[in-house]
């Protein structure tokens, strides 16, 4: 049983101890050996002053889902964001300012490439050779789409193989490091979206030599949606795509003499012309667009990537023109990917998914080939086109079919009954419109479907703008599909370098870190700690006898909730005390939830995401003995109780800084003045 565990030298536990029975889990009763020292209904707020640039440059890696890449900018000229050096190799028709997020290493483990040479060196290794090497591509998604990310947490790659995702990560990251030295050094920016995520890419930076772990400033966690909206405030209106002034029917304007997405693609054309200074121009205050908001006004900005899809809200804040995030960000995984998946749904339907799995196992880079030559393809996919995309199927596909299944492709495709699939006797799919539609279709709509039911809140009626970005973004079909769906209610503006808005968006927060003012905390934030137990109120499996006294264990004592506006730097501070005399060490459980329903650290959904570890000098001698009671529903007489009389108890003085991308929090023994940080862990097993 865990009462008969022996004690841990590290816990708070009093040798001897008689725990009365039922008592809570020896987990708990080591997580809570603190009380409140004071009632505290409501937090101590300090506002920080906002600090000075110490750094000369701004680095910025926009790490994707399916493209990755960084920009940087000099803070004595922040008007000129500086693009990465192109990248050699890419496809056909497609600007290359980013790079694939692919990477390949050797049978040995050892880092070999990124981007397009890593994918150009895979497919051209021998198919019998390539099996021992290991491709990763679309990797980000794994530290998205898994519930339970840790340090532990492994990547597949095409070939089957396994590695721990912290390495690969790093080895990305180092990557973008080693090209980004040539031209500049100092602070780093990286967008990622979700808490985990961002210390997970911490860690793999500090593994990457990014940055070291002794100067954790030097490293900054944007948030996607938000460094899109940060720059969308730059913008002017030559360098951006009002689709409420491109009505459309069936796909083409009014008067029928332009597709839909002919000037988009004419932007697009003009930025590639462009893109051979790699230096772009922003405004040094707002851009004319933002011009036409007032103080009050709310935006939402849909970053539509390769993976995920996140919602963000903003309101204007006038005339400083920073930023409060009115709704906190939201999403899922709803990126071009999934259009990716469906694809490859759609060739297991024709083909059989034993066949399909077994192609990738055995001939991994001719897999890659054909998804590339999807990719580009699915790139000029767009509403009302009326002849048919074709897609090219490497001839090892067609002769590995032939060999498994002893007939032709063709055969396999008259046989499966898609009508809306034909075959090409030069060796291609041919996708009618309508099979395109299928394949777009449930992507899309749940994409729609997220901006629909955020439209509609009442809290957020009243929304003016709607900006798309996000390389997906790019996507005619998206654009059709959510102007038919908010057009009438809002504007929908889309930026004409919209693959790279996160990235300069990235660029700007480095530069100014303070430019979102408030924000939404997504989870609750708390301590564990002891209250004085009242019965009737308290469960009896929360009893906990120490000294005599009765205490509660595991109560979550909250420092702010779910959906609270934190505004940047904002300080909430609290005060406990020790619950016995003479503990030489205070152990500080940090705890986190999605759901406000929560009173106790067991409570279904809470974790421990940090640990702060304080130790205390011997006090004075002082006679008599410190009372432990407390709670953050105390009564004031049993405060008097606790402490009249006796000597003053000591005061661990805890605070968590809000309001930033990331969480701060310290402790600080009052007495000694020694103080220290948490160590806020998300991926914990």
């Amino acid at each position: 049983m865990a009462d008969e565990a022996p004690p841990d030298p590290d816990s708070l536990q009093i040798p001897g101890d008689h725990l009365s029975a039922p008592s809570s889990p020896a987990t708990a009763r080591n997580d809570c050996s603190i009380t409140p020292l004071t009632p505290s209904p409501s937090p101590r707020v300090e506002v920080r002053p906002r600090m000075s640039c110490p750094f000369s440059v701004v680095v910025a890696i926009d790490f994707g889902t399916t493209s990755s890449g960084y920009a940087f900018s000099f803070t004595q000229d922040s008007e000129a964001i500086h693009m990465m050096k192109r990248w050699e190799g890419g496809d056909p028709g497609v600007a290359n300012q980013k790079s694939p997020t692919c990477l390949l290493l050797t049978p040995e483990l050892k880092f070999h490439s990124f981007g397009f040479a890593a994918r150009d060196f895979y497919h051209d290794l021998d198919p019998e050779e390539a099996r021992h090497w290991l491709y990763f591509d679309k990797f980000k998604m794994k530290i998205h789409s898994t519930s339970d990310l840790t340090m532990e947490t492994e990547l597949e790659a095409v070939s089957g193989r396994k590695v721990r995702a912290i390495e690969v990560f790093a080895h990305a990251l180092h990557f973008f490091r080693e090209h980004a030295l040539k031209e500049v050094k100092d602070q780093s920016v990286i967008t990622v979206w979700r808490q985990p995520a961002k210390q997970f890419m911490r860690e793999a930076a500090y593994l990457a030599g990014l940055v070291s772990p002794d100067c954790p400033e030097q490293l900054l966690i944007a948030l996607e949606p938000e460094a899109a909206s940060i720059y969308c405030r730059k913008l002017r209106l030559h360098q951006v795509l009002d689709l409420s002034l491109q009505p459309i029917t069936n796909g083409f304007d009014l008067e029928g003499s332009r597709p839909f997405e002919s000037s988009f693609r004419q932007a697009r054309e003009q930025l590639r012309r462009s893109r051979h200074s790699r230096i772009f121009l922003v405004e040094s205050g707002t851009g004319e667009l933002w011009s036409e908001l007032q103080t009050g006004d709310r935006y939402i900005v849909a970053d539509c990537g390769g993976g995920t899809v996140d919602l963000t809200v903003h309101q204007i804040e006038q005339p400083q023109g920073t930023l409060k995030e009115l709704y906190k960000a939201s999403g899922g995984p709803y990126g071009a990917v999934g259009v990716d998946l469906a694809f490859e749904a759609m060739l297991c339907q024709i083909f059989g998914e034993d066949f399909i799995k077994s192609f990738k196992a055995k001939r991994p880079a001719a897999w890659v080939d054909l998804t590339i030559a999807f990719e580009a393809r699915k790139r000029t996919a767009a509403p009302g086109r009326a002849n048919a995309l074709n897609i090219s199927l490497p001839f090892s596909f067609i002769d590995f079919y032939k060999r498994q299944r002893g007939q032709s492709v063709e055969a396999a495709l008259r046989r499966s009954n898609m009508n809306i699939v034909k075959w090409s006797s030069q060796g291609m799919l041919r996708l009618t419109q309508e099979a395109m539609n299928e394949l777009f279709q449930p992507t899309i709509s749940n994409i729609v479907k997220h901006i629909e039911e955020l439209v509609a809140k009442p809290e957020l009626q009243g929304v003016r703008f709607l900006f798309l970005v996000g390389g997906f973004a790019e996507s005619p079909m998206l654009q059709k599909a959510v102007q038919r769906a908010v057009g009438r209610t809002c504007r929908i503006i889309i930026p004409h370098d919209v693959g790279l808005t996160i990235l300069k968006g990235a660029v700007l927060f480095g530069l100014d870190p303070t430019v979102v003012r408030v924000r939404r905390c997504p989870l609750i934030y708390g301590v564990g700690v002891l209250n004085r137990f009242v019965e009737g109120r308290h469960p009896r499996d929360k009893l906990l006898i120490k000294d005599g006294r009765e205490w509660c264990t595991d109560i979550l004592d909250r420092f702010v909730c779910v959906d609270q506006s934190v505004a940047l730097g904002e300080v909430v501070k609290r005060s406990y005390t020790p619950a016995r005399l003479g503990q030489r060490k205070i152990i500080l459980n940090i705890y986190c939830s999605p759901s406000e329903d929560v009173t106790y650290i067991s409570d279904p959904g809470v974790r421990k995401c940090g640990t702060i570890t304080l130790d205390l000098p011997e006090p004075l001698p002082l006679p008599g003995a410190v009372g432990g009671a407390g709670g953050e529903a105390e009564e004031e007489e049993e405060q008097e109780e606790g402490g009249g009389g006796g000597p003053e108890r000591r005061e661990i003085r805890a605070t968590m800084q809000f309001g930033d991308t990331e969480i701060k929090v310290t402790a600080v023994d009052v007495m000694s003045n020694r103080s220290v940080r948490a160590s806020i862990d998300f991926l914990a097993n």
